[in-house]
Formats: structure tokens, C-alpha cells, sequence
């Protein structure tokens, strides 16, 4: 069992979106939060993350407000939670030298700064489309901005002239394609942002890494549907009951059994939004005796029933 690609599939990458940036001289370009965003760039996905690729030069870039990062030529640039965010050519320069998104329908294909016989630094620039609700575990233990550098190199070396040349070219299965290729992107820099983890970490991805933690996420992702009680976990990953439970809750920060209801919600969620079992059949389906049961917790971690959840995404869809 991989949690990782199993979140994936769950909280639904919805759709991905591409510019390039080429530029020359002192310049700066503002990003608006990304929620402000959403229904200019992917209108049918609830949350984007916006992230950059260098691929000739250096920028600077950062949450607007904060320091900024140098990020360097194969390096990205990542604002999982969707953070108005500046790009710079310098680290004191400010922002505003050119339009802001919220000025603009849509970024264009290529967006020129400078003189064009001399711009010599070139970024892609991206969002990739996912949920966040009822519960996106990845998403949710990701930093506010994440540097991590080289990615953009060795097999992913042609990833920035693919997804440019593909957002272009308007050919058939171009979404699909647009979206597959900027997941492979995202999970590269999971896994080079768990790698680089110190074992004093805490967050899910944290716990993917942890001897006890780990496992007992891998059961509980493997059987969601099983009556799991604390003590057959406990068993199953040979521990005691107490040892589990404090360190389960002081990596991931949630108790097993309430990490557990969390993730069956968010099983019951992609499957309401994106088919037309009963309602009764989800909630077996994900480990629930009856319906009722079922509606109550969905209720209690969403804030809508069920039937209310199916309706409002087959609207947006």
C-alpha cells in the first residue's frame, strides 16, 4: 500500500494550467491568492497550487509579505496552499511592474517582461487543481511555500518544454495530459520534500516515514472498511495500544480511530462526487452499518449531508 498515490486518487487532481515567463532587466510579477484564481484559470476544481520551474536563470520569489527564496535554474518554487506570492528578478525588488492576474481574464501562453532581444530568464509557471475537503492529508501537511532545488533535472528535464508545447498545441486529450504530467511533477517534489524530512517531523507525510506510524497508516488505508478497533491496530503493527496512540497523535496530530473516520469521509466524498451509487451503498462501502451513521459523521466533518455534497459537485462539475 502507497498512502501517498492512494490520497492522490482520492481528492481528485481536477485539471492543470501552464504559462511561460521570459524576462529581462529589474521586473517583479504579483500573484493574487490562488482562491481568487480558481475560477479564471480551473473553475471546476476547488483548490489550486501554484508553483514554479526555472528553467534558464535565477528569481527570487516568495509569499507576499515574507523573505524570499533564490531559486535557481531546475529548482521549484511551490505554494501548496495557494498564497498571493511574489516573483522577482532581485530580492529587493518589489512587486508591481507588471499587471497583476486579477487584472487579466487569463495569464497569456508566454508573458514578455523587458526587452525581447534580451530576455535571458525563462520560468514555467503552473497550478494543478485538487480538493481539499473533506480531508486532503497531503495537502494538509505541506509547508505554506516549499523550495526544493535540482528537481526540474534527470528524467523531469523536459517536463518544462512539454507541458508549455502542450498547453499550446490544443490536441485532443490535451486536459488529460496537462493534468497527468503536473501530478508527476507533484509527486516528485513529495517525495524530495519527505526524503528531506528530519525524523523529528510531524505531519502525515512525517508519518509516512515513522516505524510504527507508517504502518499503521498503510493498514488503515489498505482495509478502510474494516471495523478497525485501536487494540487490532496496535496488534497488527506489533505494538502496544497506549504506545500507538500517543505517538499516531503526536506525528499526525489526530488520534488513529478519528485519522481513520477522516479518511473514510474523504473515500466517501470522490465517490458521491463522481458517480451514482446510493447513498446507503457509499457509507457501506467505507465501513458504515447503516445509513444514518453515515450521514451523521459526514454531516459532522462537512457541514452537508451527503445527498447535498453529490449535488453542489455535479453542479460545479
Amino acid at each position: 500500500m502507497d498512502p501517498v498515490s492512494d490520497v492522490l486518487r482520492a481528492v481528485r487532481l481536477t485539471g492543470a494550467y501552464f504559462y511561460l515567463v521570459e524576462a529581462a532587466g529589474s521586473w517583479a510579477v504579483t500573484s493574487v491568492p490562488a482562491r481568487a484564481l480558481v475560477p479564471r484559470i480551473l473553475p471546476e476544481t476547488e483548490h489550486l497550487i501554484a508553483y514554479h520551474i526555472v528553467v534558464d536563470g535565477e528569481v527570487w520569489g516568495g509569499i507576499e509579505g515574507g523573505p524570499k527564496t533564490r531559486v535557481q535554474q531546475g529548482d521549484v518554487l511551490l505554494f501548496p496552499h495557494g498564497d498571493a506570492h511574489v516573483m522577482s528578478s532581485g530580492e529587493s525588488i518589489g512587486s508591481g511592474s507588471v499587471p497583476t492576474m486579477a487584472s487579466s481574464a487569463r495569464y497569456p501562453e508566454t508573458l514578455g517582461i523587458g526587452p525581447a532581444e534580451s530576455r535571458c530568464t525563462r520560468l514555467v509557471c503552473g497550478f494543478l487543481g485538487c480538493d481539499v475537503r473533506p480531508y486532503n492529508p497531503v495537502l494538509a501537511s505541506m509547508p505554506r511555500q516549499l523550495h526544493l532545488a535540482g528537481v526540474a533535472s534527470g528524467w523531469l528535464s523536459q517536463f518544462p518544454q512539454q507541458v508549455v508545447t502542450e498547453s499550446r498545441a490544443g490536441r485532443v486529450g490535451s486536459d488529460t495530459m496537462l493534468t497527468r504530467m503536473a501530478e508527476l511533477m507533484f509527486v516528485e517534489v513529495v517525495r524530495r520534500y519527505v526524503e528531506q524530512m528530519t525524523p523529528e517531523g510531524t505531519g502525515w507525510l512525517a508519518g509516512l516515514r515513522d516505524s510504527l506510524v507508517g504502518p499503521a497508516i498503510a493498514q488503515l488505508h489498505a482495509r478502510p472498511s474494516h471495523p478497525w478497533t485501536l487494540e487490532e491496530l496496535a496488534h497488527a503493527v506489533a505494538s502496544s495500544r497506549s504506545v500507538l496512540a500517543d505517538r499516531f497523535t503526536r506525528v499526525i496530530g489526530v488520534a488513529p480511530m478519528q485519522y481513520l473516520t477522516r479518511w473514510r469521509l474523504q473515500l466517501a466524498a470522490e465517490q458521491l462526487a463522481r458517480g451514482t451509487t446510493k447513498v446507503a451503498a457509499i457509507g457501506a462501502q467505507v465501513g458504515y452499518d447503516s445509513e444514518a451513521a453515515f450521514s451523521r459523521a459526514f454531516k459532522r466533518e462537512t457541514g452537508s449531508s451527503p445527498a447535498a455534497w453529490r449535488r453542489a459537485h455535479r453542479a460545479a462539475s
